[in-house]
């Protein structure tokens, strides 16, 4: 019987018998009796009824999809955790005051160039989905993934989300995408910031000064703002931070002070308010730059890396997250997968409790070597000796780490809750990464060791492809970082023009 008709039906019963009970008191004590101990005793089989139905209800809540990530088994069985364990991984969700101190290395290889993105192989075999035992006991796990008829998790076997609609558009992108660029000249008091730098960027923070060096050399650039699809603000947040007539301390009535002048300057800002304006960081400072610009926070685009939910300042779909980037030269070195011996692999600062936690569970296994500190061997041998690569998240979301395991041919396995993944808009990340909560991280090598090595392969072989997504060049390529980043700003581009 329905949980509801079972209440209805001891409601209804209850009353009746609480009115018959009532008029009978009239006659005696005993009477009176009777009626309290029927009324509790009704009372009792409701909140029994009550109890069952809510908690079956509760039994079929859905954890977070990310709960195991797509690549895991959905019916993984994990083990119990003891009070220590809970207490740890509690401490996973506060936030570090230390600061990020990475490691990274400085490799340089031949030059090659790009090609334009291949269609991968479409493969039949689907991933193990666990047999009807457990399909059935652990039901409310179907929120994790997308299950087919057959109770196998459906899988797209396509680095691209819609390979077809994204080479359509980009080439739409590439012959009428215009930007315009605030312009000033190299006697500007404030020219290290606002114009691109003479030399090769390098270094965590590279991928904002790339990015100018590229537009300023692309046919994207226009000197005529009528026809302008966006406004470029060029101030680098790497340049002002370092300059000491601004410093961390004056980047935000900098950002006031430039977007006040060209409001004043030029009628392009008050069209759109803003909305049709951007401006591109990757340091982390530039997550709080727009703090005391409320219109800039608001409306403009904002290109950084430091792309996390938890953000106050960042805005999904109207903010794009771009990937923090350690430039490196050439065509990336190749690993077979048979040769990476180390199952995973992690090296850096222990500056968050996300890190704390990993190196408390793995710092000393044989399979995922965990290194709290910088590594006296070389950095770039780990990473192709690895199949799989942790990003960890330390005192902010973004690292370089993503890339290097990119760079290298290693499998990402990312623990940054709540993190906008780079180019999610058009990448598919669940066919060439491992996505697992912070608070599954007791768990990572059972889910890492759950994954079939034929899965493993294909996870391997689209890291292969979409690795031309992640590199700069002097030079921009078709389809590499620059031009991605392009198509994100292509799809946040705004028709809204007020006249002036």
């Amino acid at each position: 019987m329905a949980a509801s008709n079972v209440h209805s039906l001891i409601f209804s019963k209850t009353s009746d018998l609480s009115r018959r009970l009532r008029k009978d008191s009239a006659k005696g004590s005993s009477s009176l009796f009777l009626v309290t101990f029927f009324l509790a005793f009704s009372s009792s089989i409701l909140i029994f009824f009550y109890s069952s139905s809510t908690l079956k209800l509760n039994n079929n809540l859905r954890p977070d999809p990310t709960r195991l990530g797509l690549h895991a088994n959905p019916f993984l069985e994990l083990p119990k955790l003891n009070p220590t364990q809970v207490s740890v991984l509690k401490g996973t969700h506060m936030i570090s005051s230390s600061a990020s101190d990475d490691h990274h290395d400085q490799e340089t290889r031949n030059s090659s160039t790009t090609p334009e993105p291949q269609s991968p192989p479409i493969s039949s075999s689907s991933a193990d989905g666990g047999t009807g035992d457990d399909h059935r006991r652990d039901q409310w796990r179907k929120g994790a993934v997308k299950i087919d008829s057959t109770g196998n998790m459906e899988k797209k076997e396509e680095i691209y989300h819609d390979r077809n609609l994204f080479l359509k558009e980009y080439h739409k992108m590439n012959r009428s995408l215009k930007i315009f660029s605030y312009p000033h000249q190299k006697n500007d008091p404030f020219a290290n910031v606002l114009l691109p730098v003479d030399y090769e960027p390098s270094g965590n923070y590279a991928s904002e000064s790339y990015f100018k060096k590229s537009l300023f050399k692309s046919h994207f650039l226009t000197k005529d703002p009528s026809e302008a699809d966006l406004f470029y603000l060029p101030f680098s947040i790497a340049g002002l931070r370092h300059d000491k007539r601004i410093g961390v301390g004056g980047i935000q009535d900098f950002v006031k002070d430039y977007v006040r002048n060209i409001s004043r300057v030029y009628p392009y800002w008050n069209r759109t308010g803003g909305a049709d304006h951007f401006y591109v960081a990757c340091h982390s400072v530039g997550r709080s730059a727009a703090e005391k610009a409320v219109e800039v926070k608001l409306n403009a685009i904002q290109v950084v890396c430091s792309s996390s939910y938890f953000l106050q300042g960042y805005v999904a779909h109207k903010d794009a997250s771009i990937p923090q980037i350690w430039p490196r030269k050439g065509k990336p070195p190749v690993r077979s997968p048979s040769e990476r011996k180390n199952l995973a692999f992690y090296a850096g600062a222990m500056n968050s409790p996300v890190r704390r936690s990993l190196i408390e569970h793995w710092g000393n296994d044989t399979k995922i070597l965990v290194h709290r500190a910088r590594l006296k061997t070389p950095y770039s041998e780990a990473l192709l000796g690895s199949k799989y690569c942790i990003h960890a998240k330390g005192f902010e979301v973004n690292t370089a780490r993503i890339g290097d395991a990119l760079y290298y041919g290693c499998v990402p396995v990312i623990l940054a809750d709540q993190y906008d993944l780079p180019y999610a808009d058009i990448l598919n990340w669940n066919t060439f990464s491992v996505i697992v909560a912070t608070m599954d991280i007791p768990f990572l090598k059972k889910i890492l060791q759950r994954i079939r090595f034929d899965e493993y392969l294909k996870l391997q072989n689209h890291v292969m492809k979409v690795q031309k997504h992640f590199q700069w060049h002097h030079l921009p390529h078709d389809f590499d970082a620059f031009y991605m980043v392009m198509f994100e700003l292509w799809l946040r581009r705004s028709h809204l023009r007020i006249p002036i």
